[in-house]
């Protein structure tokens, strides 16, 4: 999507009372991010920004130095703010937190009615997508599942935190662009996890997660250079 197209759906995604606070503007933002809609490298212009969203551009300033303390935006002088392109380390952060929280969920998490059938509808979105080869919807999917795992801690600071984390994720995933089935194998990977959590093997689970959660870092931290492939084997490269 382009700049003034995401502009345009945060205009029209209509204003809530407390609009005029930067941090509501954050969260705006930060939703555009995590939609996949405002690329790193984007410039966020304050005179459209502004208008678009009918803040000043004092609570727009508000916003960018919260975002900028995520590591959302970064604020280069005599430029202007940019959405960021994360780097290995931001990397590595990013699957400090996943690891700490998401095993913790699927391991301790509670359960309500409905929890697990809508775990299992985001597996089938999931599996639509790669069938149909769309790398967007496999991605958006796997976002999903993920937020929902962290769902299960019934906290609304970690649902915070994860939405932080996942609007991270989406600025990595434009650095995998060139690698279009690094998502796929994920799909598969997360129907498994849901099926250990349906057969209450839930510990089994959490202890997948966080080797999964190692692989995913390892590959991205590959593809962006930081770290040397493991050399092929007879059978093909590990992975």
């Amino acid at each position: 999507m382009s700049m003034n197209a995401a502009l345009q759906a945060t205009a029209d995604s209509g204003q809530a009372p407390h609009a005029h606070t930067g941090a509501w503007v954050a969260g705006v933002l930060r939703s555009r991010i995590s939609a996949g809609q405002l690329a790193p490298g984007s410039k966020l212009s304050e005179q459209k920004l502004s208008e678009a969203l009918g803040v000043s551009r004092n609570t727009l300033r508000e916003a960018f130095t919260v975002l900028a303390g995520e590591s959302m935006v970064q604020r280069i002088p005599n430029r202007g703010v940019f959405v960021a392109a994360p780097g290995a380390e931001d990397v590595r952060e990013i699957y400090r937190v996943r690891r700490l929280i998401e095993p913790a969920a699927v391991q301790s998490g509670e359960m309500p009615p409905g929890a697990l059938e809508h775990l299992e509808a985001i597996v089938a979105k999931a599996q639509e997508a790669k069938a149909a080869g769309s790398v967007l919807d496999m991605a958006d999917a796997n976002q999903e599942l993920h937020k929902a795992l962290v769902g299960l801690s019934g906290s609304a600071t970690l649902a915070r935190l994860m939405e932080k984390v996942l609007a991270e994720m989406r600025l990595v995933f434009h650095a995998m662009s060139t690698a279009p089935d690094f998502h796929s194998h994920y799909v598969d990977l997360n129907a498994a996890l849901v099926e250990q959590i349906r057969a209450g093997r839930r510990a089994e689970a959490a202890a997948e997660l966080r080797r999964y959660l190692d692989a995913a870092e390892r590959e991205l931290l590959v593809h962006l250079g930081a770290v040397p492939a493991e050399p092929a084997t007879k059978g093909g490269a590990d992975r």
